[in-house]
């Protein structure tokens, strides 16, 4: 194998990354990468500069690939390192630009080197991780961090010279329900009897929730949602990350996989939320709205995911990064993994130390939110891999 670092997922046939990724993870898809680098969310002008890793065997075949990502600050990694960076800072060193091998703005777990078939995986992703390590060492780069893999490829990750991080999200396990009545039936009747409450007030308010995907959504209802998502941003004092363009893109380019929520009161949209999907896996994304109706934020970004899940046989929902308040609407804590490799020597060792001692704390945090279970008896979680 021999590595090689292109500036755009356009140096790549979209048939060659194809043939990599036969996992149906919409964020590892082509044309979601693509539309990415072609609507200006990633690039030059922007705080993440493609930089993706390619593996190539002695015929020059794509045998592996890895979206990565030169990255100029912290935002929408959702794995918390500024004070790393801060201490850098400190000490009178750079810490970016840094490497990250991750899915831009967008926590969601996934594999993250994608391995053709007949490649031993073991061997491509040793041969990735050192060829990451002296990617960063050749041009200066302070750190390299792959973020939210599944369980089997951070097992083998951290087989290399990366060090784990343990992290925490909220996910829901479909158990075969039936349908919703039959998801609601599990839980226990405080939980259950919550539920419902809320799923009526929406109602009384007068608003319908209805799921369209890609090809059933309009331009009109992608440039609503996208004034309502823009909304969010700029009430938290952010900048929108994605273009509307990107948007309407996806949904042309993966019409089943893309999904759109509205949400209507008097024929007037006045939510609505984003969410993507895989043949398995549905993924929560982003939301907005006209003004606060109680309850609707619920109903919209999981109520209504569950049920979307449990009708279409999906296995697992994930709506996003944080809140505890996930787990009485079903959710349970989850780990999640990340993995980060450290050029300078001292700050390794620091980071090490911290992450052994952030890693305890943080079994203790997940063991102790798994004494609220919403569930009547616990079922068995989904592993994430």
């Amino acid at each position: 194998m021999h590595a090689e670092f292109v500036g755009s997922i356009r140096s790549v046939s979209e048939k060659d990354w194809r043939q990599l990724n036969d996992t149906r993870n919409p964020f590892l898809s082509y044309a979601f990468l693509a539309a990415l680098e072609d609507h200006q969310c990633v690039g030059l002008d922007t705080a993440w500069r493609p930089d993706h890793l390619l593996l190539r065997d002695s015929q020059d075949q794509l045998i592996a690939a890895m979206p990565l990502y030169q990255k100029l600050d912290s935002w929408g990694e959702f794995v918390f390192d500024w004070a790393w960076a801060d201490a850098y800072a400190r000490a009178g060193l750079e810490y970016y630009p840094k490497l990250v091998a991750a899915i831009p703005f967008t926590p969601a777990t996934g594999p993250r080197i994608l391995i053709g078939s007949g490649i031993d995986p073991d061997e491509a992703i040793r041969e990735a991780s050192s060829a990451l390590i002296r990617h960063a060492e050749d041009h200066n780069i302070s750190s390299v961090h792959i973020l939210f893999p599944v369980t089997k490829q951070h097992q083998q990750i951290a087989e290399t010279e990366f060090m784990t991080r343990l992290g925490c999200q909220f996910h829901w396990y479909n158990h075969d329900y039936a349908d919703f009545d039959d998801f609601l039936q599990s839980l226990t009747s405080k939980k259950r009897k919550q539920i419902k409450r809320e799923r009526r007030i929406v109602r009384d308010q007068g608003i319908t929730v209805r799921v369209l995907d890609g090809s059933e959504a309009t331009n009109h209802q992608w440039e609503t949602f996208y004034r309502y998502y823009c909304s969010t941003f700029f009430k938290r004092g952010h900048h929108p990350s994605m273009s509307l363009s990107f948007f309407i893109a996806l949904a042309e380019t993966l019409p089943k996989q893309t999904l759109l929520t509205l949400c209507s009161k008097d024929d007037k949209i006045v939510a609505a939320a984003f969410m993507m999907r895989d043949d398995e896996n549905l993924y929560g994304r982003h939301w907005g709205c006209q003004h606060d109706y109680d309850c609707l934020h619920f109903d919209a970004c999981y109520y209504t995911g569950i049920e979307y899940a449990i009708t279409h046989g999906l296995k697992t929902f994930e709506p996003g990064a944080q809140g505890e308040h996930k787990i009485p609407r079903g959710f349970l804590p989850t780990p999640t993994w990340s993995s980060h490799w450290i050029a300078e020597p001292q700050f390794r060792t620091a980071i090490r130390r911290f992450l052994k001692e952030e890693r305890a704390a943080m079994t203790d945090y997940i063991d102790e939110l798994n004494l609220h279970s919403p569930y009547k008896q616990d079922p068995a979680s989904c592993p994430n891999n």
